[in-house]
């Protein structure tokens, strides 16, 4: 029977090495203080809108994820509030993408934002106004405390014709984040 092996040096490291089927399976720790994270505690979730939505004209507007495709840790609210509320600090890796299913109207100067709200605040806009826009899309790093922190993703059109609608799919209107690293 192996046994795991505890290794340290001046620098502080500490370096774990377990029995492996063949070959040797180690990891070094490096001399700093912080919190090893593992993929079983790190937040990540997809979700994506499962049904259609009519946005009006010139209106910040919440985009509805009624779907999920996985929630690692039940930190996205897909039926009340449509946010990402994680439970552990850190940075992570937000996107999202919206399609316009009935795109009219978007020329001379009419737009369509998609935006991250944090707190109930607009965050980072994930696309610049532009003409003859169908989809959007856009990533941004966002840090969240653990506890209170969430993020919300809102559209608002000018476009001449008005309630627009965003294509529902998982191809089409989607919200993602991952956990990149501890705080």
């Amino acid at each position: 029977m192996s046994s795991i092996i505890l290794n340290g040096d001046t620098s502080g490291s500490v370096t774990v090495t377990v029995p492996a089927v063949a070959g040797t399976n180690s990891v070094t720790l490096p001399a700093a203080a912080g919190t090893v994270m593992v993929s079983g505690n790190m937040p990540a979730f997809s979700a994506y809108q499962s049904s259609a939505q009519s946005i009006s004209n010139s209106t910040s507007t919440k985009i509805q994820f009624q779907t999920k495709e996985f929630d690692t840790a039940n930190c996205f609210d897909n039926t009340t509030n449509y946010r990402f509320t994680p439970t552990v600090a850190g940075y992570y890796q937000v996107s999202a993408a919206m399609l316009i299913s009935s795109p009219t109207g978007f020329a001379d100067g009419r737009y369509a934002l998609l935006s991250i709200y944090k707190n109930g605040t607009e965050f980072k806009r994930l696309n610049m106004p532009n003409t003859d826009v169908y989809s959007v899309g856009g990533s941004a790093l966002v840090y969240f405390n653990g506890s209170t922190d969430y993020v919300e993703m809102y559209t608002n059109f000018n476009a001449a014709s008005s309630p627009t609608n965003l294509a529902a799919g998982n191809y089409a209107t989607y919200f993602q984040a991952v956990m990149v690293r501890a705080a």
